[in-house]
């Protein structure tokens, strides 16, 4: 059951279905991809559900008729937390071909939970940061460590907190916990809220190491 404020957990059947198909530890790579691939799109249709659109005039075949489209007012843009975040930035970039790509890179310390930084291509300032919509993306919301680093980037550079939303495939309560004790108003995306972590920081059940499923790095 789902009762925290401002997340959204997709319940639709095709979700369902592959879900069980990247929690399987017998699926390969490519089909581990394929089923990823499939529930983002479900994600992202509901994490664009509230763009702004403007009117605009077309010109059909037969005749010019009135018609609604994204707002250029607004700039989106899509961050992938590195590298498996990078599966989720090709749906988004096929979606939205329109929006901007801001890479970050970090990597978990594995003794102590806590994020590393070693890339970062956020402007050091935004030009009306009010009318930037974020879409931060990461397969995994476990601790919530990397996903409060990646929040407060932008919230430092004075992106309100309306118009970031995290995306992640499979999220844990501590990590959903962590997220809105600091950032009450960012909306979160997940296709499922996972029983907990464990001792290693790793959410159970979920469906191992995302990155590593994903570009078929596991090693036995």
């Amino acid at each position: 059951m789902n009762n925290y404020k401002n997340v959204c957990v997709i319940k639709h059947p095709l979700c369902c279905h592959n879900l069980s198909i990247i929690r399987n530890k017998n699926t390969n790579a490519e089909m581990f991809r394929n089923a990823i691939r499939r529930i983002t799109y479900l994600l992202f249709y509901k994490a664009t559900e509230d763009l702004e659109l403007e009117p605009c005039e077309v010109e059909t075949p037969l005749e010019i008729c009135r018609a609604e489209k994204i707002t250029s007012r607004n700039e989106i843009i899509i961050a992938p937390i590195l590298r498996a975040g990078l599966i989720f930035s090709d749906i988004a970039n096929e979606i939205m071909p329109f929006a901007t790509v801001r890479h970050i890179g970090m990597y978990r310390d594995e003794e102590t939970l806590t994020p590393i930084w070693y890339y970062n291509k956020i402007p050091v300032e935004f030009d009306e940061p009010d009318k930037k919509i974020i879409l931060i993306l990461d397969p995994m919301l476990a601790t919530g460590n990397s996903a409060v680093e990646s929040i407060k980037l932008f919230v430092n550079k004075k992106v309100p907190q309306k118009n970031i939303k995290f995306v992640s495939l499979i999220s844990a309560p501590e990590g959903l916990e962590k997220v809105q004790s600091l950032y009450p108003d960012i909306k979160i995306i997940t296709a499922s809220i996972d029983n907990c972590l464990n001792k290693n920081g790793y959410i159970k059940p979920g469906l191992g190491d995302a990155g590593d499923r994903i570009f078929n790095t596991v090693e036995n």
